[in-house]
């Protein structure tokens, strides 16, 4: 009879050794997939505004402004008759 008690213990011991240490496990595999869901969600949030701002750019590639900008910082065109100044110290 006590071999019996004790035999049914050490089952529930060990029953409850194996739920603790399950939960334990699943408990980390949770954090690392938050973990992985909050980087994600951030790259998405990188590319969405990268997006916007190509679909910003790509309103005003005809626009006079974007091409006169694009012919100085670039190509180094001025208008005529226009003074540019060059900072000689960089």
């Amino acid at each position: 009879m006590k071999k019996n008690i004790k035999f049914k213990r050490l089952i529930v011991i060990g029953i409850l050794i194996y739920v603790i240490y399950t939960l334990f496990v699943q408990q980390k595999t949770l954090n690392a997939y938050k973990n992985e869901e909050k980087y994600y969600n951030e790259e998405l949030s990188k590319t969405k505004e990268k997006n916007q701002d190509l679909i910003n750019l790509k309103s005003n590639l005809n626009s006079t402004e974007y091409i006169t900008d694009v012919a100085r910082e670039k190509l180094g065109m001025y208008l005529p008759n226009e003074r540019v100044y060059i900072d000689v110290s960089k």
